[in-house]
Order: structure tokens, then sequence, then C-alpha cells
């Protein structure tokens, strides 16, 4: 059965589109780019201060939680209520969350610290988890239906270009500045993008679905049975519950690359710290060059998208197979790392075509009124089951020496997964053409 396109009707010109379009794209690079630099800022200084191994993997453990913990009410919250009120007050407590923060970081010391930091990283999951989902619900609010697609590719820039620079400057501005300028910068970052969204124009249809949202009683049973209207609509898309199957095992198994580059070069080829960089560095150009080709291409709709999606897939799934196949071979430092930037760079740009053609086939599918639910429950499943992959694919690695192996073993599985899903999935795309 066809699937009832949602209505795309708001009245938003070219020239407004890609004023919005860049206001977003500066947002997205300065919180990101201050985001990632106050996390290492974090990490450094947690673990001057407790010498513990969890310090630079302390929001990895917090985000998730917190996102599984909030999915109900987020997702409601956000298609309940006017989005630019909604981002407003996200940003107004992140704000004072940061300065709370600042003011009483150094009335503790060594592991005391972790609770001033736990309580505002839990405060800054919450925020991040509504400003990204409210972001993707408020699309149809801020471009024309023609202009999706150029607002997902440079926002997704704007995050890639923040993860090449970020890991110099952080560095720098530590050294330079310590924790302190962090907390600082982070604050005035935080003041800057929200600023910069005061000025968006958020274009809400005749016809607006938060028009009742001031008069209906909150209480726990109301929350469910809203989320659940969200819940039963995925399960009526076929489309989304294919996507669901395959990105959950995609991300599980993708955890293995994200410990096991490092953990492999360094603890197992005894490579140093030099060749982790320059595969991070070959994977966020990757995925910068990714996101702006598409910024570049007209927009198709949903022509040919089974291979728009399918593609990217196998060429992740191929290159996950070829980096083990790079471990398990001699190589000095220097050919690990220009062979594996070369190949985490492709692995890189279909990943961000892959997630791109996604976020923009939501947009133009999922009506506006269901799309926060909709984002929050498909982000909180594929960041909920990283936890899990981190903890079994760490004890994985520290109980074999040839970590080439078991990247070779997870390109097969997934490999061999993707195509046991390609007919469900070709089907369930025909079955929703509208």
């Amino acid at each position: 059965m066809a699937i009832k396109q949602p209505d795309l009707t708001i009245n938003i010109s070219n020239h407004q589109s890609s004023l919005q379009i860049f206001k977003a794209a500066a947002s997205n690079f300065i919180s990101s780019l201050s985001g990632k630099m106050f996390t290492f800022g974090l990490g450094l200084m947690l673990l001057d201060e407790t010498h513990s191994a969890i310090s630079f993997g302390i929001n990895m453990i917090i985000s998730p939680i917190v996102g599984l913990l909030c999915l109900v009410p987020i997702g409601n919250l956000i298609d309940t209520y006017p989005h630019k009120t909604v981002l407003t007050g996200s940003l107004t407590a992140r704000t004072l969350a940061l300065i709370l923060f600042a003011a009483s970081i150094n009335l503790f010391t060594a592991t005391a610290k972790l609770i001033p930091i736990v309580l505002f990283l839990i405060i800054d999951a919450i925020s991040t988890n509504i400003n990204d989902t409210c972001y993707s619900a408020a699309t149809h609010e801020l471009v024309n239906a023609h202009n999706i697609q150029r607002l997902s590719s440079l926002t997704q820039s704007a995050i890639s270009l923040s993860s090449i620079l970020s890991p110099a400057l952080g560095v720098g501005l530590y050294s330079l500045v310590g924790f302190s300028g962090f907390v600082i910068l982070e604050i005035v970052a935080t003041l800057a993008s929200f600023g910069i969204m005061l000025t968006m124009k958020f274009h809400y249809h005749a016809t607006n679905q938060f028009a009742n949202s001031q008069h209906a009683p909150v209480t726990s049973h109301s929350q469910f049975a809203k989320f659940h209207s969200g819940l039963n609509y995925m399960r009526s898309r076929t489309m989304i519950k294919i996507t669901i199957l395959l990105s959950v095992i995609l991300n599980f198994l993708y955890t293995a690359v994200t410990i096991g580059i490092p953990y492999i070069l360094k603890d197992q080829l005894h490579t140093g710290n030099g060749p982790i960089g320059v595969l991070e560095t070959g994977s966020a150009i990757s995925m910068l060059l990714g996101s702006l080709l598409l910024t570049l291409l007209p927009p198709t709709g949903q022509k040919r998208l089974f291979l728009k999606l399918i593609i990217p897939v196998l060429i992740l799934d191929s290159q996950i197979l070829l980096l083990g196949v790079l471990f398990m071979t001699s190589q000095s430092p220097t050919g690990y790392a220009l062979l594996g930037s070369f190949i985490m760079g492709i692995l890189a740009f279909a990943l961000v075509i892959l997630n791109i053609t996604f976020q923009v086939y939501l947009q133009q599918t999922v009506p506006t009124k269901l799309l926060g639910r909709v984002v929050a429950t498909l982000t909180t499943v594929n960041s909920s089951i990283m936890p899990i992959g981190t903890l079994m694919f760490t004890l994985i690695f520290q109980s074999t020496t040839h970590g080439g192996l078991v990247l070779i073993i997870n390109g097969i599985l997934l490999l061999g997964y993707t195509l046991l899903l390609l007919r469900p999935l070709n089907q369930a795309i025909h079955s929703e053409q509208p």
C-alpha cells in the first residue's frame, strides 16, 4: 500500500531557505566544534585528576542511557509544542547548567569531580537529544521541499569540518587556557548558537499541530498513549522496520571499527599514535567531501532509493572486511596509515551518503506531526546498542592477538546480513511508492 506523503505546502522561498540553511550550518559548526573540544578537554582533565581509563568514555555511557530513559517525553515534547519554543527552553537550560558547572567544578577534587561532571553530562545529553531531534522535526518549517537535501548535507558538512579541526584546536587550547578556558568557550559558543537560532524563522503550517498543546493535561498515561501512536505509525511502515533491522546490526558491528582501530594499531601492531590520527583525519575529510557532494547534486527525491541505500551499505561492509585484511598483513606504520586512511575514507564516504539519504527520505515521507517521535525512537534504538557492542568487542579484542581477524569476520557477517535483507528492502520500497 502506498504511503501518504506529508503536507509540504508551507510557502518558503528558495532565498529564505538558503538563508535558513546558512544559519543552521553556522550554528551546527559552532556547537559541534566547541562541543567536541569541550569533550576532549573534559577527558584530559579527568585523566589528570583521576588517572582513570573511563575518563574519555564517560559520555559514551551516559548519553545512550539518558536517551533511552527520556525517549518518550522528548519525542512527545517535540511533537506537542512549537519547535522554536522547545529549542529556546533547551538551550536556556544548557546555558544555565554550564554556568553552574563552571562555578562548582573547582569545589571538588580528584574522583569527587565526577559528581558535577555526571550531573552536567546528564543535562547536556538531554539538551543535545532535544536539539538534534527538534531540528530534524522542524526541517519543513525551515526550508522548502526542494532544499531538504541541501540542509541535511550542509549540516553534516559543518559537523564533519568540526571533526577535522577539533583535535588540533583542542590540544592547543587545552595547553593554552586549561579546562576552565574550555568551559568559558563552551558557554560563549552555546550563547552564539542560541542567538543564531533566535534569528531563524520557523514557518508553522496553517493547521498548526501545536494549537491545542496548551490545553491538553499531561499525565503519564497520555504521555505513553501519545508516544504509542508514533510507534503504531512506525509499525505500519515496512520500510522503517526493515531499516531498523539493518541499522541496529550495522551500528552494533561497527563499534568493532570504532574501538578496534586504535587498539589494533597501538597495542597489537605497535605503530604508535601517528597512524591512528591519519585514519581519523582521512575519515573526517571523506565525510566532509561526501556531504558537500550531496549539497551540489540536485535532489532526486525517492527515485532509485533502493540503490541509493543498498550500494553504500555494501561498500561499508566490504571496507570493514578490507580493513581487517590490511591489519592481518605485514605493513610499516606508514603503510597502515596510508592504506588504512584510504579504506576508512571510502567507508566514511559511504556512511555519510547513507545517513543523509535516509534522513531526507524520512523528511519526505513522515508527517511533520510525527517526526519528533519517529526520529527520537530511531536515534535511541541505534545509540542504545552501541554500549553493548563496545563492551563485547572490548572483551573480544583483549582476548585475541589477531584484531584484524575480528574485523574480517564482522565484515563477512555484515555482508551476509545485508544480502538477506536485499529482497525485503526492495519490496518495502516498492510497496510504499506513492
